[in-house]
Parts: C-alpha cells; structure tokens; sequence
C-alpha cells in the first residue's frame, strides 16, 4: 500500500486527431483517490495551454456580417469553422499565417501557410467553399492562452481591420474518473483511480497527465518554500525594549506597587504609564521621597509586566 504506481491502458487517436488515453494510479490509502482525481481533473481542464486562432483578417471585409463574393459561407460561418482548427505549437510567442487561393476550390486547414513552429493537427477541417475564380486571401493571428476566451476581451487596433473570434485554449476536452476499493489477503483497503483523458491532439493525453502534475507539484513546492521564507524570517527574542506606545495609557494602579511608590508617583501627578516614561531614571529619583529602593521597585515592575526598559 506504500508503493503508488500509475499505469497508461489505453491511447488511441480518434476522430479529427483528438486522441483519448486510460491511466489507473493503484495502491492509494482511503480516500486519496477523490482528493488526487479532482485535483488533477480541475488542472487538466483549467490550467493547460494550447494555440489557437484569435483574430483574422479577410481582404476587403471590415465586419463579421458581410459576405464574400463567390464565397458559400458568410464570414459568421467562416469564423466559426476557423474556431475549429486544432494547432500544435512549439512556441507560446504571436504567430501569423495566411491563406491566399484562387477558386474554384474546397478550403480546408492544410492550405494555411503557417511558421515553422505552428503544426495543423485536422489538415482536413472545412473552412469553406470557394465557387468561382475570385481569390480569397486571410491573414490570421495565432495566440497562446489558457481556458476560453471572449472576443470582446481580445484588444486590437481597429484600423487593422481583424475580426476577432471566441478562443478555446483547452487542449483538454474532457476528463472522467472514477475509484475502486481494493482488498488485500488481510483485509485491508486500498483505492485505485481509473482516470479517462480526451484532447484535440494538440498534445497527447501522457502529456496532458504530466503537465497537470507539474503543475501541482509546482504549486505545492512554492507553498513549502513560502513557508520556509517565513520560518527565517522570524526574528529572534533580543534584548531591547519593546515599542511602549500600546502601554501609555494604563494606569499605574495597574501596576500594583507598593503603597509608598504609589503615593510618591500620585503625588508628583503621575496617573498612567505614559506619564512615568516621561521621567528618565535620574529624575525619577528626585521625586519626594522617592528614593533608590522606590526606583528599582519601578524599573522591575516595568520590565516584568510590559517589557519596558528605562534608559
């Protein structure tokens, strides 16, 4: 029960590039599954990044509500087929690519020229159809993100004429797990979780597992060097008077000194804490009848119950 163990039982690759992988983590205590299977699921869905298309410019179209001369689609349909694009990128910096074609033709992902670092996982996506001889010519920009994005909050230069598009980072499709008991010869029980992972293809499902779990461990690991931090930060008890600013307004019955030292304060207007740190230790003792015994007796009673030291 001490030796956790992951194994992969199955990876395929399914329809459109997506791939699909089974993993089974054994010999985890009670109730380890549910708290690694959500952790991981939540991680997996929200915290990987992928490439995706967030913006595009079509020649001579300044709305997404035009239409293209010789086009089949409208340019709504068209950014909604370009949303369905799956990259795979080396890098996480802007890309450009472009699309420049002379119909007739049937558009489909593999004729975007795109950088060296940008791959298309579904060469085959539709796009749209081109019915005559006119060109259709598309700028796109490429950005690396997390999650799902809005394109209200994509924020360009509107001279530049880009029509932007709701963003789906995820590379993560869907995740699904579930947990077993497991009984040994002496009856005692373990977990084993069974993890399912769907992706676009962008990355493999292996890949998604270990991202994920860097990811949290990663996180784990600054929560203990934080707290490192904090341990040596910690000062040490010194020597020195602590600030007397919380103190000065106690009065000095509080203090419970002898009836004599008492009067000889009360009697030279002396009423609380701020008052007596007014008096340093020589003028102090030139109070009325107030002599060196009457001092000590004040400077002890300082120190021991409020940690103020005269000096």
């Amino acid at each position: 029960m001490n030796n956790i163990s992951i194994k992969c039982l199955k990876s395929e690759k399914i329809q459109s590039g997506a791939c699909h992988g089974q993993f089974i983590i054994n010999f985890l205590k009670p109730g380890q599954g549910i708290t690694i299977g959500n952790q991981l699921r939540r991680v997996l869905l929200g915290d990987l990044g992928g490439m995706a298309i967030s913006a595009v410019r079509i020649a001579g179209i300044t709305h997404e509500f035009s239409t293209i001369p010789g086009v089949r689609e409208d340019v709504l349909e068209i950014l909604l087929n370009l949303k369905g694009i799956v990259l795979k990128s080396k890098t996480k910096e802007v890309q450009f690519g472009r699309l420049k074609i002379q119909g007739p033709s049937v558009i489909t992902a593999d004729l975007i020229q795109l950088p060296s670092d940008l791959k298309v996982v579904n060469p085959n996506h539709y796009i749209a159809t081109l019915s005559t001889s006119n060109i259709l010519e598309i700028e796109f920009r490429f950005e690396y993100g997390t999650g799902y994005k809005l394109a209200m909050q994509t924020f360009l230069d509107e001279a530049d004429n880009y029509l932007q598009l709701d963003t789906i980072f995820m590379p993560v499709q869907k995740v699904d797990f579930k947990i077993e008991n497991v009984y040994d010869t002496a009856n005692n029980i373990s977990e084993r979780l069974f993890i399912d992972i769907w992706t676009n293809g962008s990355i493999s499902p292996n890949e998604a597992l270990e991202s994920a779990s860097q990811i949290i461990i990663d996180l784990f690991t600054l929560l203990i060097n934080t707290k490192n931090i904090n341990n040596n930060n910690q000062l040490e008890p010194k020597n020195e008077s602590i600030s007397i600013e919380p103190y000065t307004n106690i009065a000095i019955e509080e203090l419970q000194l002898s009836v004599r030292a008492y009067n000889c304060l009360k009697k030279a207007q002396i009423n609380t804490v701020g008052d007596l740190l007014q008096y340093s230790p020589e003028k102090l003792q030139e109070l009325k009848n107030f002599g060196r015994k009457s001092a000590d007796e004040v400077f002890l009673t300082l120190k021991n119950k409020l940690g103020i030291i005269l000096t």
